[in-house]
């Protein structure tokens, strides 16, 4: 059975407003009494003949008219909820509940004092609605029993008192409820100095999502196949799956002109479903030209990112004497249609049952605080950094997949320490693999510089495991344990040193090597996951 939603209150208490809020929380069915009347009483679509045709229906019908039209606009879909907005007369509210039940018919009556009411009433300006004066309005026949709602309605909102959000959670908070699974977020975060190919992982795996999150900045280059994109502001599985809701979080900083490209490179985001948080910062020109002067000697990609976040510091109170002033991305008027609160919509998107890829940037060896300072980035790149940035609550999670390379890389040149370096020859008279097919992918997506290889280092990957609260493992570039791995099609097809690199991983970190790649794109990836929650 559906849960029947029913507003009432006296004219400019902020029905509207409310239900906005309602519906952008709740998965609700909106209720067209003013269809309803139309078709029965066949009369103009205009205020005054809708309310003298609904006080009719309430002489014919007791009131129970509202539970007609409530019982033909059942929908056929997931929406839990129907909302009725608004109820105009006791009878109306008593003849659902008689109808649909009691325990699922949730009336919520808003007031307000006299005075504030009159106020929003002369402030309407251009609604149809100064026609009369508001003791007018409130003298209408239509309006006389409004006031007596409030004695039957299950919880009495004051609208002087709170904003619209507030008033929302005081009335629905404990009453509304919703059948849904579980929580669902999955978190996807490099275990090592980054580029170890979380990028085509969260491809791979976004088409298993409602919702895509992205948080970092454009100094990571997201490589994805299938379609082949490198990704540097928006989530890696944004081309993968076009039905999902992309999302940039509040901890992300944006490079405008790399942003928009690639808004432009996906031309659905333009029609809906793009949302980026107002209190991402923006990067300013000014931001690469100070990282230019300062950052060269630690190999840093040098996008404006850590001047950027520095800037948003720094530049609470207004001028700064090094910068531009703070812009945010609530101040870019060409990104207006697609700003909102990321952290309230993925709150929403729970409650509404939806899965939630939390995609992380750069590596968790790269982070600012427990990373080889000062060969480091400008922001915490762990789990933990990630949900924060997201605004998410770590109670929300689901799975946290860490992900390693066979050998991992970091960017070329002085770009700080990472254990027993290792040459492209090396690996290439190891694994069987052309030098020059090496040397070809591992160069950076960003910097365009030939990366710095080494040896796997277990304590670091345990530690990462540790560190990220990791629930599973995606371990990447298993072809460089042997050139014959590319053609494996499961776990048992692997050369017999890939297995044992997999065995030792899984014993030493505690946690199972779910997902192995092998290869660019889907027909590289072996898929070994058991997730039964």
């Amino acid at each position: 059975m559906k849960q029947i939603i029913v507003l009432s209150g006296p004219i400019a208490v902020g029905k509207t407003a409310f239900s906005d809020e309602l519906m952008r929380r709740y998965p609700c069915e909106k209720v067209s009494t003013r269809k309803y009347l139309l078709k029965v009483k066949q009369v103009a679509d205009e205020r005054k003949a809708l309310q003298q045709a609904g006080a009719e229906l309430d002489m014919e019908t007791n009131g129970s008219w509202v539970a007609d039209a409530v019982s033909a606009s059942l929908p056929d879909n997931d929406k839990s909820f129907m909302l009725v907005d608004s109820a105009r007369i006791v009878a109306q509210v008593r003849a659902l509940r008689d109808r649909f039940g009691k325990e699922n018919v949730h009336h919520f009556h808003l007031t307000a004092p006299d005075g504030v009411l009159e106020k929003r009433y002369r402030e309407r300006a251009g609604l149809g609605d100064q026609a009369v004066t508001y003791k007018e309005a409130k003298a209408d026949l239509i309006e006389a029993e409004i006031d007596s709602l409030a004695e039957v309605a299950d919880v009495v909102v004051h609208t002087e008192k709170s904003e619209v959000p507030s008033c929302v959670t005081y009335a629905a908070a404990g009453r509304l409820s919703v059948a849904r699974p579980p929580h669902h977020v999955d978190l996807i975060v490099g275990g090592q100095w980054g580029s170890e190919g979380k990028g085509n992982i969260c491809a791979l795996l976004a088409h298993e999502y409602d919702v895509l999150v992205r948080v970092g900045g454009p100094n990571a280059g997201h490589k994805v196949k299938n379609p082949e994109y490198t990704y540097r502001q928006l989530p890696s599985g944004t081309g993968s799956n076009q039905k999902a809701e992309i999302y940039i979080a509040a901890g992300s900083t944006i490079s405008l002109e790399t942003l928009l490209k690639e808004i432009d490179d996906h031309p659905w985001l333009k029609k809906g479903g793009l949302v980026i948080d107002p209190q991402a910062m923006i990067i300013e020109e000014k931001d690469r030209e100070i990282e230019e002067k300062l950052l060269a000697g630690i190999s840093s990609t040098k996008q404006g990112v850590g001047s950027a976040t520095a800037r948003k510091i720094l530049g609470r109170d207004g001028e700064l004497e090094w910068g531009p002033p703070v812009r945010l991305a609530r101040h870019v008027e060409v990104l207006k249609s697609y700003i909102d609160n990321v952290s309230q919509r993925i709150e929403q998107a729970l409650a509404c049952g939806k899965k939630v890829m939390l995609e992380g940037t750069q590596g968790t060896d790269l982070s600012i605080h427990h990373g080889s300072y000062p060969h480091v980035t400008s922001r915490e790149t762990s789990a933990a950094g990630c949900l924060s940035d997201a605004g998410v609550p770590f109670t929300k999670l689901r799975r946290v997949i860490v992900v390693a390379r066979t050998y991992p890389i970091r960017v070329g040149g002085q770009s700080g320490p990472m254990g027993v370096e290792i040459s492209f020859d090396a690996i290439a008279q190891r694994s069987g693999l052309p030098v020059e097919q090496i040397g070809k992918t591992e160069i950076g997506s960003v910097s365009g510089k030939r990366r710095r290889m080494a040896e796997f280092d277990w304590e670091r990957m345990r530690r990462s495991v540790y560190w990220n609260g990791a629930t599973d493992i995606a371990l990447t570039f298993v072809d460089y344990l042997g050139a014959e791995n590319v053609e494996a099609v499961d776990f048992n097809d692997l050369n017999a040193e890939a297995k044992k690199f997999i065995a030792d991983l899984e014993r030493i970190c505690g946690v199972p090597v779910s997902l192995i790649s092998k290869g660019f794109g889907r027909e590289g990836l072996i898929d070994q996951r058991n997730w039964n929650d």
